[in-house]
């Protein structure tokens, strides 16, 4: 992640740890995947043995790692870090 907006120079970081609390956004996003995974297995699998609700999960979660991680870097942006998209901004 660049330190700083290349277009408007925006400083990512606002103060020192301030991405510790992206962390527990990103596990309750997790917990989000798996729970509708899991359900999800349930009604359209008929219930199927435990081994393929897990094998399910964890790839599930395997392949959105990535992208929990940047959006709960930019949901902490702006709830707590009091960032607003300005689209005369964006690059074109």
């Amino acid at each position: 992640m660049p330190e700083k907006c290349p277009v408007c120079g925006f400083r990512y970081e606002v103060e020192l740890g301030f991405y510790w609390g992206a962390m527990y956004m990103s596990y309750g996003l997790s917990v989000v995947i798996v729970f509708l995974v899991g359900i999800s297995l349930y009604f359209l699998a008929n219930d199927p043995p435990t081994w393929v609700y897990l094998t399910t999960v964890a790839g599930t979660i395997l392949v959105f790692t990535p992208f929990l991680f940047r959006y709960a870097r930019v949901m902490m942006l702006y709830f707590f870090g009091s960032v607003s998209f300005d689209p005369k901004y964006r690059q074109q």
